[in-house]
């Protein structure tokens, strides 16, 4: 068997596997599933303070003060998938729907500002709810419930599709049909699928204690910085991975044969945007848990 037919044979081997796992997975409408944000938060727990731990156990004690018995509210993972669970009960949590994402053209200039009328957008309620977690004078379960919010969010604004869009809601629309994973559009694949292969294949693994020189090299910036990753990536990777043409050349295909190829290339993207939110995640409850009025009031700057 000659050296290229290996190679085809193993191609088609680890195709066959990936379209294997794409099928187990449920479809996700929503930001990296469940187990992408409880990764992003259990990376931020194995890097916080053991003063941030303490504090966020003691905010946790509060769950019942919140009211939904459906939705836990345990572990800081459970926090950052909390969000998601209550969305459920529309007539009590639908208002919270739009502070999820924040979608901007990605072949016009980025601004923080874009689909963001009354702060109800994702970047400016990572800052809200920042400086409630930091006001120790509120109640332990506004701060618990804002905490949620929190932790959910650094996660949604660091998927690429909740920042860049080409006129299809963030992948959400006109991609219908795929090589190795038809019937599901691009979000989809990004929320879930991708998400789950990149973070259980990450060598090592993404959960871990991180050393101090790697913190401070990949938890930079703040919500307007990491949004404008975001779109950029969809911009530069994400579409064009997807579609094989610049999504500013013109109108996007109805279809993309998203191939093993473009999957395997895109694993080192989705696992490097999960390790950014969960050590980015970390700086952030260390400064809202930081003691003294000083922090609060560096918040609210």
């Amino acid at each position: 068997m000659g050296n290229r037919t290996i190679r085809d044979y193993a191609a088609g081997i680890v195709g066959a596997i990936l379209l294997a796992l794409v099928a187990l997975l449920p479809s996700q409408a929503l930001a990296w599933g469940e187990y992408g944000h409880r990764t992003t938060a259990e990376i931020a727990l194995a890097n916080v303070k053991p003063e941030t731990r303490a504090a966020i156990a003691r905010l946790l004690r509060h769950e019942r003060e919140i009211g939904t018995p459906d939705c836990d509210l345990k572990s800081l993972p459970d926090a950052a998938v909390w969000p998601d669970c209550v969305r459920r009960e529309g007539w009590r949590w639908g208002y919270t729907a739009a502070w999820h994402y924040q979608t901007a053209p990605v072949c016009e200039p980025y601004n923080v500002r874009t689909n963001c009328s009354g702060g109800n957008c994702v970047s400016a309620q990572i800052e809200r709810n920042l400086r409630i977690v930091a006001d120790e004078s509120l109640p332990g379960n506004v701060r618990l419930e804002a905490l949620a919010f929190l932790v959910h969010f650094v996660g949604d604004i660091h998927m690429p599709l909740h920042s860049g869009d080409k006129d299809d809601r963030g992948g959400n629309d006109n991609v219908t049909a795929y090589g190795i994973v038809p019937g599901r559009n691009l979000h989809s694949i990004w929320d879930s699928a991708l998400a789950e292969r990149a973070i259980s294949s990450a060598d090592p693994p993404l959960v871990r204690r991180y050393s101090p020189a790697e913190r401070a090299a990949i938890a930079t910036g703040g919500p307007e910085d990491w949004g404008r990753e975001s779109w950029q990536t969809a911009r530069d990777f994400v579409y064009p991975n997807a579609f094989d043409v610049a999504p500013c050349d013109g109108d996007l295909p109805d279809e993309a044969a998203l191939t093993q190829e473009d999957i395997v290339a895109a694993i080192p993207v989705s696992q490097g945007r999960v390790q950014q939110a969960g050590l980015r995640m970390a700086r952030l409850l260390d400064e809202a848990f930081a003691p003294g009025p000083l922090a609060v009031e560096e918040r609210r700057r």
